[in-house]
Formats: structure tokens, sequence, C-alpha cells
């Protein structure tokens, strides 16, 4: 993927991968982690930017600023291409346009936006409310208008099947792609079936994203299962990080009740393991090697 900019090296992975895996990277070290262990596309959560950078909830609280300082740390340490959460995109049309230009200025291969209102809610909570369609369309032609990167992948997100129905989401999704969407994607599914309405409606080169989030209401589907109905795409937003919050709870709470690591050892990284992703001692070799040639 050499030479390739962001937006070419998403759309490489998605031909080379079906469905692409898209996993979620809270931070700079877990991206380069889930490199190593050979995804070839991440994903930035805004769920992760407002939990994980802020200790905030995912409710729209967040900024454009915040998101793109996330994303650097991310696109610093990896080659990856990362599709990247802007919830509605952050404002009008010259916010939108903003947001593009900065996301692709900082190595974004991909951005989704959504369909929601601005004080917008998690995709699998109640109480959603939704822009118009025309609206929605609106965000997604400022997005495309100002692309500084004709390969940069811009995928819409649709919150409407739990307002208006699936025929209301897939005539949404229709409308967005005629707007010059790459991708949607079809929030809160809950059977199959739906996401296979979505493929059949827009067709191929437009494929069809699946956010595989725990706890919601889509079920773990597998990727035969997706692969099955014609997604493209599979999204684990939150995983290593739901993962990480836990681990790292269990550890507080013994290390103050019983005074000792001792007991949760087992589920530590150990040193080694952290140097050997960080390249820890190729790092030591360079300052060994400079201390000679001063000497």
């Amino acid at each position: 993927m050499t030479g390739l900019s962001a937006g070419a090296k998403f759309r490489q992975a998605l031909n080379e991968e079906s469905p692409l895996q898209v996993m979620g990277s809270v931070n700079a070290y877990t991206a380069m982690m889930a490199e190593r262990v050979g995804y070839k596309a991440l994903y930035l959560a805004g769920a992760g930017v407002a939990n994980a950078s802020y200790g905030l909830p995912d409710l729209g609280i967040t900024n454009l600023t915040d998101v793109l300082t996330d994303l650097r740390r991310v696109t610093d340490a990896v080659d990856l291409p990362i599709l990247v959460d802007v919830d509605t995109g952050f404002g009008g049309a010259f916010t939108i346009a903003r947001l593009v230009k900065g996301l692709i200025k900082d190595g974004a291969g991909a951005m989704h936006m959504e369909d929601q209102v601005q004080l917008k809610r998690c995709g699998h909570r109640p109480g959603k409310e939704i822009v118009s369609k025309d609206e929605m369309v609106d965000r997604i032609k400022a997005a495309v208008d100002a692309k500084t990167d004709s390969d940069f992948f811009i995928v819409a997100r649709t919150d409407a099947l739990a307002i208006e129905g699936l025929n209301g989401a897939v005539d949404r999704a229709c409308a967005y792609v005629e707007a010059g969407a790459d991708m949607i994607f079809a929030e809160a599914c809950t059977e199959l079936e739906q996401y296979k309405a979505f493929v059949d409606a827009i067709h191929t080169p437009h494929p069809v994203l699946a956010n595989i989030t725990e706890f919601s209401k889509t079920p773990n589907f597998t990727l035969d299962d997706l692969r099955g109905v014609g997604v493209s795409a599979a999204l684990y937003p939150l995983s290593a990080n739901r993962a990480m919050n836990a681990a790292a709870l269990k550890v507080y709470r013994h290390i103050r009740e019983v005074g000792s690591a001792k007991g949760v050892l087992d589920i530590m990284q150990t040193r080694e393991e952290l140097y050997d992703f960080l390249n820890y001692h190729d790092y030591e070799q360079k300052i060994d090697e400079l201390f000679r040639k001063q000497n």
C-alpha cells in the first residue's frame, strides 16, 4: 500500500477482505497492537473519544478538535487506514467542509456521518431523533464537495430504522448514495435480513457496513452470517476498550482490597510484551549508538 493515500488504502482494504473487519482502537498503542495482529483497517469511535479521552458520555459533547487530536495520535503511530466517527458533522456545511479537510490532512482514510439531530444519542439507545432526509443529503454533499483527496471514503450512517422502519431507512440509504456517499452504515439492525434489504437496494459498488457492537440491539453476527447477506464491512467499535475497562476495574479493586497485584498478574500484559509492540529495544539501541559516537 506504499504511496497510496489513506483513502485509497481504505478502498484497497475493502477489496482485499470481505467483510472487512474494522477494529476500534481508542489510542495509538491499541492501534499498534491491532495492526500487528493483522487488521487491515481501524476505527476511531466517537464514543471512544468521549469516554476514554474526556470521561464523557457519547451524547455529542465532544467536538471537531477533540476528534482530530485523537486521530493524529493514531495516524502518527500506524500506517493502517482509519475510519473516523464524526457524529453529525459538528455543525453546518462550512463546519463539515472544515472537518473533511482536517481529517484528510491528519491521515484519515474514511469518515462516517449520521442522520441524527445535533444533540445525538448512542445509536442503540431509545429516544433518538433524526433530521429530514434532505438535511442529511445536504450534509453528505457538503462532505463530498470538500474532499481534497478523491479517494477519501465517505460513509453515511442512518439511524432511521428505529424511527421510520426498514422501508424508510432503505429509502434514506438510496438518497444518501445518490448524494455521493460511498457506503451505507445501517445502524442498530436486529436481523440479518435487514442488512440484506440495504444491500439489495443500493447495489455494488456501494457497500454496506454492519456495526457489531456488544451489549446492543444488534446480535453478535459472525463474518459468515454477514457475508451471507452481502455485508462488506464489520465494525467492532469498542470491543477491546470494553475488555480493557473491565480488566482495569478488576485490577483497581483487587489492589485496593488485597494490597498487592499478585492475584491479577495473569490478566496483565508483561513488560516484555509491551516493549515488543513499542520496539523499545530498537530505541535503546539507537541511544547506545548515539552515545558511542559522541564518546
